[in-house]
């Protein structure tokens, strides 16, 4: 790390930032007679900081003058141009662009190596590949493009994962990216049960389009997604036999929350959703699967559906609630009172779980404004590194460093959340480990690595590498393919005395060529730095001294101002950094002390605070 004074790196930092996070805010407003109050927050209270309280929570923060425009615009009109933005232009982003990696015959995709090579000695054909009439390894290129699905799915995903983290960056609708992210979070699946990027592009462009509109019709549309249907095991939940896996989630996770239903609820809405599946990325019902007789839940019986279900769920009132209280701990705060509770299910309720309707109370209200609210959120990995590149005033994501690598140190990465329940959040985002880490992740986006090495681009794993390495040797494949555990002399005498193996095919060998044939063919992510320019930035402001300077860091990157002695501190360093407090004199040299000093803010225990 670059060298920082002595008051940043104390003994405990992280521990103490720990025990302050939640209520280090609490100084910074008044109004706390705003608390659990619903009514309508007073125009005459509207300033920037509340705009700026307003932007960071329904979308990732920006810019002062993206601020200073909300604050212009008013309480009412500043909320509902955030909440309602389908006219929004935003004709400047753009669809992913699909590297066409999948290919005819993959689909149905078989559940596992062994499922790949059985099809294939049974039918002569797997994956749209045949088996080999003879020879060594016959069965050689199914298993080699078994493997390079499995790779080249996680490769796009990744670029999936980049384009929406542009999305998030650039979009002029940024509540429509957190509304998403929440819902991601909320609709937790992940790339290594579904394997198919399409599936996963599919259910968030789903949560794009449905995220502020009916909860009941995203729900359906949701438990007919093929993303979910294959994350919760949807294939084996058929007539005579059923998965619970789904019902279980749909009523614990996704709409009452636990002790709201009996097990007896979730064994017949599961004979509800028997048939329910998909077929490549198309929802079917394949009724020769599903259980058409009577079945009794939550208190109803009759021949239900899976739509009858959700519905039948959507009329219990602890529905609106557990949903409306969701909401609120993602956008507002992390606890939320029994009647805060009761009365923002109502709001939904009323509004027929229009989510819309629901996030303009809330975003209206005293208690969003109140200082149990501000600045008493901690910021998710992909809230602390999107909402960092969009108050530098940057349009793209820096390919250096790697967003997917980034976040994923800081315990979230898109497309991979760790349950079916999604991301705990909270004060899982910060231990003293983590907290250090988000400093790096700060440095390394003022000042990237210059041995920076793609990790879409390595090839896989070290075995792998290793695999390749041996194969340039000249090492045959069974030699080439032997554990690492065996001595290289060892494998060396052998690649020289033996004949190749006759086999089917060697498995070791696919993880190597599916990676080879992977990278091949997914397009390279863009690998640019970050372009930004702080000099240009305090010139812009005119600023004239490194108390200026420091004071504007503060205003532009925090919600929650540090400490007097931090801020002195601050000022201290750049003082010395420079040899000068005249930013006249320093101006055509200060990048370099400028970015130290942006480190050192985006370092700070509040830094982490939205």
């Amino acid at each position: 790390m670059f060298p920082m004074p002595k008051a940043f790196l104390v003994n405990g930092l992280a521990t103490l930032a720990i025990t302050m996070l939640p209520c280090v805010a609490a100084a910074q407003t008044d109004n706390s007679a705003w608390q659990d109050d619903l009514s309508t927050v007073p125009s005459s209270s509207w300033n920037y900081d509340k705009a700026a309280h307003l932007l960071e929570r329904a979308g990732f923060g920006g810019t002062p003058e993206q601020i200073s425009a909300l604050v212009a615009l008013g309480p009412q009109q500043a909320v509902r141009q955030l909440v309602h933005f389908e006219d929004v232009d935003n004709s400047h982003l753009q669809p992913f662009d699909h590297s066409g990696i999948h290919d005819p015959g993959l689909e149905p995709f078989p559940p596992s190596r062994p499922a790949t090579t059985e099809l294939a000695k049974a039918t002569g054909e797997a994956l749209g590949i045949k088996v080999k009439p003879e020879g060594n390894r016959r069965l050689q290129p199914v298993v080699n493009k078994f493997f390079y699905w499995l790779r080249a799915s996680v490769l796009e995903t990744n670029r999936v994962s980049y384009w929406w983290a542009n999305r998030m960056v650039n979009s002029n609708a940024p509540l429509q990216e957190k509304l998403a992210l929440f819902w991601h979070g909320h609709y937790a699946v992940n790339e290594s049960k579904v394997r198919d990027y399409r599936k996963l592009l599919n259910e968030l462009e789903l949560l794009h389009e449905m995220g502020t509109g009916s909860f009941r019709d995203l729900m359906v549309a949701v438990a007919q997604d093929p993303a979910m249907l294959s994350f919760l095991d949807a294939g084996v939940n058929v007539k005579g036999a059923p998965n619970e896996n789904f019902a279980r989630e749909i009523m614990e996770l996704f709409t009452m929350g636990v002790g709201n239903y009996t097990e007896n609820d979730i064994r017949e809405a599961a004979r509800a959703f028997t048939g329910w599946n998909y077929v490549d990325v198309d929802f079917v019902i394949n009724e020769d699967q599903h259980d058409a007789s009577p079945k009794t839940f939550l208190g109803r019986t009759g021949n239900f559906d899976g739509v009858e279900i959700i519905d039948i769920i959507m009329e219990q009132e602890v529905t609106a609630q557990y949903i409306a209280g969701k909401l609120y701990k993602f956008f507002v705060r992390d606890e939320i009172s029994e009647p805060t509770k009761i009365a923002l299910g109502k709001v939904l309720r009323d509004a027929n779980y229009d989510v819309a309707t629901l996030l303009e109370t809330m975003f209206l209200s005293k208690d969003f404004y109140s200082p149990a609210s501000v600045g008493t959120q901690i910021k998710s990995p992909v809230q602390l590194a999107v909402s960092s590149y969009r108050k530098m005033g940057l349009q793209t994501v820096p390919g250096v460093p790697d967003f997917n690598s980034a976040t994923g140190a800081l315990g979230q990465s898109l497309f991979r959340p760790p349950t079916v329940a999604g991301w705990a959040g909270g004060r899982s985002w910060i231990t003293p480990g983590l907290l250090l880490e988000r400093g790096n992740f700060a440095r390394d986006v003022l000042f990237p690595d210059i041995n920076f090495v793609p990790p879409d681009r390595l090839n896989g794993s070290a075995e792998i590498r290793s695999v390749a390495e041996r194969i340039r040797l000249g090492y045959d494949i069974t030699s080439a393919t032997q554990p690492s555990s065996s001595g290289e002399g060892q494998i060396m005498a052998e690649s020289n005395m033996l004949a190749d193996r006759d086999e089917d095919f060697n498995t070791r060998y696919g993880s190597f060529r599916g990676w080879q044939m992977a990278i091949e063919r997914v397009k390279p992510i863009p690998r640019d730095t970050a372009q930004t320019n702080l000099t240009a930035m305090v010139l812009a402001e005119n600023l004239s001294d490194t108390t200026e300077v420091v004071d504007y860091f503060i205003m532009r990157f925090l919600r929650v101002p540090p400490s007097a002695q931090a801020r002195q501190t601050l000022i201290s360093f750049l003082n010395q950094d420079l040899g000068t407090n005249d930013i006249a004199i320093a101006q055509s040299y200060m990048e370099d002390s400028l970015r130290l000093l942006l480190h050192l803010v985006m370092s700070q225990p509040e830094y982490q605070l939205s």
